[in-house]
């Protein structure tokens, strides 16, 4: 009977293989693909003929399949030479995604890797589906965390920074009339110069603060222009000379041969400088040297800044421009400091174009910061001298100073006072209109943080009234973020300054702006 029967004809292995009930390929170790059953071809829409030798399996991946095929499923072959049960997304033909479950071993052939790789189209795409809404939400809602947490973290700089500026102004308004008093004692004289050293260092702190915080946001702008370096590195040296006097430091300046002059914003070169200087100051043990020493190649000015401290270790050489990096807090808090010179100063040369870099030979062995600015490439003419200096009883005009900090509102007016102006002061908003009604001043210098009627509100009414219709009003304040002139503006204020105003400026616009009324 059974030889009466005949066999039914079984498929032969090439059969089994193009029309196997998964997707079946062979792949060269660096993803090429060397076999694909028609099932895996005709999933994706692909002829054999289009795949084979001319395409790798990274091609056919996703974006995401891509990056995971990098960091994990090649990692795993050559460790463990398989992956089992991995899930990723497949392009097909005509663009669509079609997710796809992935089995591989590595094994060899005639001596040669191969990876020979079962894929399965997934059944329960809706749950993965599923999962990535859930971790995109997740990751959404981390994302708006960590945007509250950055809002609230500028808010509390702008907060800080309005708090530490408001006493700020009256101690550099009386710095001022000090200055103004040509004074003859030496006690005296010494007095004004500790004053000056010590509210230009706070102000520096305060600054230094909101210009890092505007830096990682991308909303500092520099104001370049035609700069000497020398004045510029002489002032920074002249910052840190009282500091680096009482710590004993010997500071040695080599001098260059010619001017040196630079495209770039004088305030923030001075910054970085003076920045650098600071550190150095800071960790360099009691009598110790410091030099600082400028350089030129063709095309760029090196600023190096070396000490002989307590030098750096190489495992923080790569963190010590990080903001609030500090090394050795004992020794750094005997100095004072926020631990964000450094990181403003990379932010500052990064702006300028240009780099600073970190060297040490390790601790106890002092430590060289180099800055490179490039240097323009046709020679700059150098810029109109200013003169600083400011002569009692030279000006005019009537200006009305509204503050509610009765100290930044009178010591102010005294020195305006004093170099010839007419001035009247107002401590709340309803004062200051009156004030202005019945003075009609030229100039308003109002703060904004006023009780019951702020400053932007003061400007508004002022600006509806006969008494500062053509007033010109500045705003005074110790809010100085870009919104904070944009509100102020937008309030019909002609001028923002921030607190404390820097009195030779201050003159200036008076100067200018009375000119042109």
């Amino acid at each position: 009977m059974r030889d009466s029967m005949s066999m039914p004809s079984l498929p032969d292995a090439q059969t089994l293989f193009q029309h196997a009930a998964c997707g079946l390929l062979l792949c060269a170790s660096d993803g090429t693909i060397v076999q694909a059953n028609a099932t895996f071809c005709g999933w994706l829409g692909y002829g054999a003929g289009e795949l084979i030798g001319k395409k790798t399996l990274q091609d056919l991946l996703t974006i995401g399949g891509r990056v995971f095929h990098q960091t994990h499923w090649l990692p795993l072959m050559q460790v463990q030479g398989s992956v089992s049960e991995v899930l990723l997304d497949m392009r097909q033909r005509q663009g669509q995604s079609i997710p796809m479950l992935f089995n591989a071993v590595r094994r060899e052939h005639g001596g040669v890797r191969y990876d020979e790789i079962a894929v399965f189209v997934a059944s329960d795409r809706r749950k993965y589906e599923q999962q990535l809404q859930l971790a995109r939400r997740e990751a959404g809602e981390l994302n708006e965390q960590l945007a509250a947490a950055d809002r609230r973290k500028d808010e509390f700089l702008a907060t800080l920074a309005h708090e530490l500026r408001n006493p700020l102004a009256p101690m550099r308004n009386v710095l001022e009339v000090l200055r103004l008093a040509q004074l003859d004692d030496p006690q005296l004289c010494w007095v004004r110069d500790v004053l000056g050293r010590q509210v230009g260092h706070m102000t520096h702190l305060v600054d230094d603060l909101m210009e890092v915080s505007r830096i990682t946001r991308g909303r500092l702008e520099l104001r370049c222009a035609s700069v000497e370096l020398a004045p510029v590195v002489e002032a920074a040296l002249h910052s840190v000379a009282a500091m680096a006097a009482q710590a004993g430091h010997e500071v040695h300046v080599a001098q260059w041969p010619h001017a040196i002059w630079l495209d770039a914003d004088a305030t923030r070169l001075g910054q970085m400088i003076a920045n650098l200087l600071t550190n150095a100051v800071k960790y360099t043990p009691p009598d110790g040297s410091i030099w600082l020493n400028v350089a030129c190649t063709a095309d760029e000015v090196h600023i190096t800044v070396r000490d002989s401290g307590i030098g750096i270790a190489a495992e923080h050489l790569d963190t010590v421009f990080d903001m609030f990096s500090q090394l050795e807090p004992a020794l750094s808090r005997a100095q004072g400091g926020l631990g964000i010179g450094l990181s403003l100063v990379r932010g500052l040369a990064e702006l300028h174009g240009g780099t600073v870099s970190a060297h040490s030979d390790g601790v106890g062995r002092g430590s060289t910061f180099e800055l490179r600015l490039p240097l323009p490439a046709v020679p700059l003419a150098p810029p109109p001298e200013v003169n600083r200096r400011l002569l009692a009883g030279t000006r005019e005009g009537k200006v009305l100073v509204i503050d509610d900090s009765a100290d930044a509102a009178e010591s102010l007016a005294l020195a305006l006072d004093i170099l010839g102006y007419e001035v009247r002061t107002a401590y709340d908003g309803a004062a200051g209109i009156e004030t202005a009604q019945s003075f009609m001043p030229r100039v308003i210098l109002l703060d904004i943080g006023l009780p019951h009627m702020n400053g932007y509100d003061v400007a508004r009414l002022l600006r509806e009234l006969p008494c500062g219709e053509l007033a010109i009003l500045v705003a005074v304040t110790g809010w100085g973020q870009d919104r904070d002139r944009k509100m102020a503006s937008d309030a019909g204020f002609d001028l923002h300054l921030t607190k404390p105003v820097d009195f030779y400026e201050l003159d200036a616009v008076l100067q200018k702006m009375l000119q042109l009324t």
